[in-house]
């Protein structure tokens, strides 16, 4: 039949001998999320464990074959549907193409990761084989899935710094508090509620909204509710985007 076959593979050229492999899509979606232990917020990506070889019980992120009538990112959507009940995300976009011909011992793949951000109250029920893992804190997972998440939290914290991308991660509305922590968490150190506002309201990133919130149990004044200018992704400071290699830093939201 003129196919090329390597050990424990299937078919990896056609008659013809053009490069036959499967093509899949990986989501790291990430989330602030708080710490029910101890109340604070942390950055975590969502996984599920494998129920089958190779890597049987391992941590993977959510992934799955591109179909012939679909592209890679209506893949990825519909494997967080279908796969852990994760049918809405803020914001999607590409990553990386991961093509070194043993990244999956079982057959030639080759993946296109996507990051994905969900809002902090955002809480989709998930099956028992999925659950959301501390980045700071990952354990070990399939495949080269650990350098797919520690590449889109990079990709995340630098966006943080010249996009307005932080609205993926809040709801509609919210308070500065709760944004500097989700900020906080995002960014792995501490923000400045008063730097934060100043620098997001100065970009065009932030409203008040008029509102404020409901007092809790412990009472207190109400806070100013803010909401995002715009929940689509756009570049707020792109100084910061062609800044070259050794040049002072810019005034980031982290700050």
């Amino acid at each position: 039949m003129g196919v090329d076959k390597g050990p424990g593979r299937g078919p990896l050229r056609d008659d013809a001998g053009v490069a036959k492999y499967r093509h899949e899509a990986i989501a790291a979606v990430l989330q602030v999320r708080t710490d029910p232990a101890t109340g604070t917020m942390m950055l975590s990506v969502l996984a599920t464990r494998r129920r089958r070889a190779p890597y049987e019980r391992q941590w993977a992120l959510p992934s799955g074959s591109v179909e012939v009538d679909e592209t890679i990112g209506q893949s990825a959507r519909r494997h967080l549907a279908a796969k852990v009940d994760l049918a809405e995300v803020a914001h999607l976009e590409q990553l990386e193409t991961l093509s070194d011909p043993g990244r999956d011992p079982y057959d030639r793949t080759i993946a296109t990761a996507y990051l994905g951000l969900v809002p902090w109250t955002s809480d989709p029920e998930l099956p028992a084989t999925a659950g959301w893992l501390p980045v700071e804190e990952l354990p070990a997972m399939a495949f080269d899935h650990a350098a797919v998440v520690r590449h889109a939290v990079a990709r995340m914290r630098a966006k943080l710094s010249y996009t307005n991308i932080g609205f993926a991660l809040a709801p509609e509305e919210f308070t500065m508090a709760q944004l500097r922590d989700a900020y906080a968490a995002a960014l792995g150190h501490e923000v400045s509620a008063t730097n934060l506002q100043r620098i997001l309201v100065r970009r065009g990133q932030l409203v008040v909204t008029g509102s404020l919130s409901v007092p809790g149990s412990a009472g207190g004044r109400p806070a100013k509710l803010f909401r995002f200018t715009s929940r689509g992704l756009t570049v707020t400071d792109p100084f910061a985007t062609l800044r070259p290699t050794g040049a002072p830093q810019t005034e980031s939201p982290g700050q």
